[in-house]
């Protein structure tokens, strides 16, 4: 096939599929770092030749991917890599952002003892109109949100300890401080995932459009004797997480 004198091919691949290829191309090799701006629509009719039309759409393909995130008068940009967990693997989440090369970080929406819903209740064990212990805070990676966790506690957890503070719920992972102060190590945990919306409190908490779809993970953890630990629901951006896991055809 023949190049045209802006670099695109006259083949059979759309326009706005080569466009879109070559800026991947620069995301993924390094060209584009996570944190710039890439070219404007109207600098891509520019260089290439090409309609707003034509430049939009080769955009709208790549933050459909989770590589860029677009934002009316800011441009669009390029988002860190995407995160996949594997379903086999338990980590907290500070454990599993440093192995991916990011800085986990915290924000505590609420922290206070609350009446659990009946799913958390049921999970753990407690009878109706009990009050536990429920965190709910922000996760990020290198600043960027990620997901909205709601955790809920066994009451027995805290009955000789001090609840966290809100400073130490901020600064690191809450499995290391269940381990550090309580004593408690989680050893495993069940977890069901499913597809959820965005509504106006969760869209608000991770940047994202009322209605967007998310990643809802609910895990049930339990300590060395299987005791039920945590039930946490958490919501993530679906578009930079995701979730993997191997076969083995029997």
């Amino acid at each position: 096939m023949d190049w045209d004198q802006h670099g695109l091919l006259s083949g059979p691949q759309p326009l706005w599929w080569q466009i879109a290829e070559r800026l991947r191309r620069e995301i993924e090799f390094g060209g584009f770092k996570p944190g710039d701006i890439l070219p404007s629509e109207a600098a891509l009719n520019k260089t290439f030749g090409v309609s707003r039309t034509t430049a939009r759409t080769a955009l709208d393909k790549l933050e459909q991917e989770g590589l860029i995130t677009r934002r009316a008068g800011k441009g669009s940009m390029v988002l860190p890599p995407h995160v996949v967990q594997p379903l086999n693997q338990m980590s907290s989440f500070a454990e599993d952002m440093r192995r991916r090369g990011f800085t986990a970080g915290y924000a505590t929406l609420a922290a206070r003892m609350a009446t659990p819903p009946p799913e958390a209740a049921t999970a753990l064990g407690m009878e109706d109109n009990v009050k536990t212990f429920l965190v709910s805070r922000l996760l990020s990676a290198d600043g960027l949100s990620m997901a909205v966790s709601h955790s809920w506690f066994a009451p027995s957890l805290f009955s000789h300890h001090p609840l966290p503070t809100v400073t130490e719920l901020n600064s690191g992972s809450l499995y290391a401080w269940l381990e550090q102060r309580c004593g408690c190590r989680i050893m495993g945990a069940r977890e069901t995932i499913s597809a959820g919306v965005a509504d106006g409190e969760l869209s608000r908490a991770l940047e994202i459009a009322r209605g967007t779809a998310v990643l809802v993970a609910r895990r049930l953890s339990h300590d060395h004797q299987r005791q039920p630990v945590e039930f946490a629901a958490v919501s993530y951006r679906a578009d930079r997480y995701s979730f993997t896991i191997d076969l083995v055809r029997s």
